[in-house]
């Protein structure tokens, strides 16, 4: 069955983009696409969820995607893999009443698929921007993708995404979403 995204059902979930992490990356890739899909759910007004994996150790979530949040974001920190796992996060997801739930981050075989299973078994969607996610070994990132859609997660992209978003060019704030991809 098809699915396409709808902003008003949909909330970001970015996992672990940190300081420490990205440095072990190609991370202009990742932190650029991110720092994309962000801005997009800032102009969008989606609810946005980041995630810092012990954050005393790896940092805090790079300084651009910070930047440019929305006024409706909210930060978690955690050391459980799975952000579902860590105390009192499904209860914070629940509280927004969306169900599809677009995630990207790092790593992608380790707490981005963790999340995803989670997310799934919850009974969210989930929607993988593939390419705003990352591992340090491209194996593992191309098995956490695998496992993840194996798993009925849906893979995707952030122009993709951006554009589910919108629906139309005649969406108020599609010139400014546009010019986030040019």
């Amino acid at each position: 069955m098809a699915n396409i995204l709808n902003k008003d059902d949909s909330l970001l979930l970015i996992i672990d983009v940190q300081e420490r992490l990205v440095n072990a990356l190609d991370k202009n890739v990742v932190v650029n696409k991110t720092a994309t899909l962000t801005k997009a759910a800032g102009i969008l007004e989606i609810p946005t969820i980041v995630t810092q994996q012990y954050t005393k150790g790896l940092g805090e979530t790079v300084a651009v995607i910070q930047q440019n949040l929305g006024k409706n974001s909210k930060f978690v920190e955690k050391t459980a893999f799975s952000a579902l796992k860590e105390e009192g996060f499904l209860e914070t997801l629940k509280t927004y009443n969306r169900k599809q739930i677009v995630v990207c981050g790092i790593e992608t075989h380790v707490c981005v698929h963790q999340t995803v299973a989670d997310l799934l078994t919850e009974g969210y969607e989930a929607y993988v921007a593939k390419d705003a996610c990352a591992s340090r070994n491209k194996y593992e990132f191309k098995q956490g993708i695998e496992l993840m859609q194996q798993n009925g997660a849906k893979i995707s992209c952030i122009e993709i995404i951006l554009f589910e978003w919108l629906k139309t060019a005649k969406a108020p704030n599609f010139k400014e979403i546009q010019a986030l991809i040019k």
